[in-house]
């Protein structure tokens, strides 16, 4: 997690704004007068607040912050209302999970309103709320709300000065097809199992089981993908809780330094979710033993538990990609791989055009699409990577796949860059090159019969202008070929 790289270190700013945000509304809760359970609301809800809203622009971040509470209170009172009446709210909250994974099809927003509902279902069973605590809970929330958003927007805004990442989009389909109408009753099949599972388990603790099979669906898109994220779910949590065993245990709530280190897990989270899912749930779980330690019920046999539920979070998740509408690593892998080598295509057509004297083409965009792109290629591809994966000769053309897409990725950073040089001239050979990268790559992505016949020939070295661009088409050029034997079988991915 410390080696992953951090470029102009922004995992390292968003996690120390995370922890001036969340530690903020959880000062204003307490100089507020709000009771202790409420204060953990409102630090949960700040956390969620700056976690889960990822819209492209700064406005439209807030607009969705803005819209939190329009979902989180009404979730909130549901919950406390039926917490009484076991079956009526396990209904109530397996219909938020369905909702919830189906409002990913609206893109950023929705998937950040599903999460907000959701988890403020979950801290209610956590907090053990009752309607008379509510119009706390609520107070807490807004002013949350209200400090976190005037971190992020206001004292310490960090998107105004990064560019907005680039966020590709799902593949698409229709029905039943549309991955988030499957995911959603995926989700909600392996939430109802977790919650039968869970209450077998233990009839106060049940809804660890809930979150546990919520969150593995977060983020992925194939049986492969989910399976993987579950095993890391309960690696995570199994450290966890070995460290809360030496840590939290021992401090048995004492205020001052469990508020401190919960500062460290939150920070933690933030640091770690974009590189080891593992570490970020070491983290939550870490955190989580400190709140319940704060709350008087912190014990071994407690943090026992909370493995167990993990465990059956986990097994619901696994049979309902398995079981229900399933899709096969294969099939999200192609997709993924294929829209990563149209963008190669499109950065040097780009590129050529530019190279040509065209000023309005701009390969740049597209360098920072195909970035995008491959992050979630190495996604797709992680269950075939992964240590454990016991086909090694998948495994070795997975990895192939991965290492030849990121030196198509280096040679096009090149060649966009040389495009980008005012100095830069045309060579009658470039707009050769760049016919053959096309062909090449259209033959990629074609049916699998023509990938067998891919002949990218050598591009012989000639000093001359534009040479520096041609270099890297050359490269471009020979991974393009390379790539032809992995993708040429489809036991790259599994089925």
């Amino acid at each position: 997690m410390f080696m992953a790289p951090d470029p102009g270190l922004l995992r390292l700013r968003l996690s120390l704004r995370a922890v001036l945000g969340i530690g903020l509304a959880v000062a204003l809760s307490e100089l507020a007068g709000l009771s202790l359970p409420a204060s953990i609301t409102g630090g949960l809800t700040a956390l969620l607040a700056l976690f889960t809203v990822g819209d492209a622009t700064v406005r439209g971040q807030a607009v969705t912050t803005a819209l939190l509470p329009a979902v989180g209170f009404p979730v909130l009172a549901l919950a406390a209302v039926l917490h009484a009446v076991p079956t009526v709210r396990d209904a109530v909250w397996l219909a938020v999970v369905l909702g919830g994974v189906y409002a990913r099809r609206w893109g950023p927003r929705g998937h950040a309103l599903g999460i907000f509902a959701f988890m403020t279902f979950f801290i209610t069973q956590f907090l053990h709320a009752v309607p008379a605590q509510l119009p706390q809970l609520y107070a807490a929330m807004t002013l949350s709300l209200a400090a976190s958003s005037a971190v992020r927007f206001g004292a310490w805004c960090i998107e105004r000065r990064t560019p907005a990442p680039v966020a590709p989009a799902p593949p698409t389909g229709r029905g039943l097809a549309r991955p988030t109408t499957r995911q959603a009753f995926q989700a909600t099949a392996a939430c109802a199992f977790a919650i039968a599972a869970g209450q077998i388990l233990s009839h106060e603790r049940w809804y660890w089981a809930v979150g546990t099979a919520w969150w593995i669906f977060v983020n992925t898109s194939s049986r492969g993908e989910t399976l993987v994220r579950g095993f890391r779910r309960v690696l995570g949590t199994v450290i966890g809780i070995a460290v809360g065993l030496v840590i939290a245990v021992p401090l048995d709530g004492a205020a001052a330094p469990t508020a401190g280190l919960v500062a460290v897990c939150v920070f933690g989270i933030f640091y770690a979710a974009a590189v080891s899912y593992t570490w970020m749930m070491l983290a939550v779980t870490v955190m989580a033993g400190l709140l319940y330690g704060l709350l008087g019920v912190l014990d071994p046999g407690l943090l026992l538990l909370r493995v167990l539920e993990t465990g059956a979070g986990a097994l619901g998740a696994a049979l309902a990609v398995l079981l229900v509408l399933p899709v096969t690593t294969h099939a999200t892998t192609d997709a993924w791989i294929g829209r990563a080598l149209h963008c190669v295509h499109a950065c040097t057509s780009e590129a050529a055009a530019r190279l040509a004297g065209s000023p309005a083409a701009d390969p740049a965009r597209h360098v920072a699409e195909l970035e995008s792109l491959l992050g979630r290629v190495r996604l797709s591809l992680a269950p075939l990577v992964h240590p454990l994966a016991p086909l090694r000769a998948r495994r070795t053309r997975a990895r192939q796949v991965v290492e030849l897409l990121d030196r198509c990725a280096l040679e096009v950073r090149g060649l966009a860059s040389v495009a980008a040089d005012p100095d830069a001239s045309h060579d009658e050979r470039l707009a050769a090159a760049c016919s053959r990268v096309e062909a090449a790559v259209e033959a990629l992505t074609g049916p699998a019969a023509a990938r067998a016949g891919i002949d990218v020939p050598a591009l012989a070295a000639h000093p001359a202008v534009g040479e520096q661009a041609l270099t890297h088409l050359h490269g471009l050029e020979q991974a393009l070929k390379a790539l032809a034997e992995p993708l040429r079988s489809r036991s790259i991915t599994v089925a």
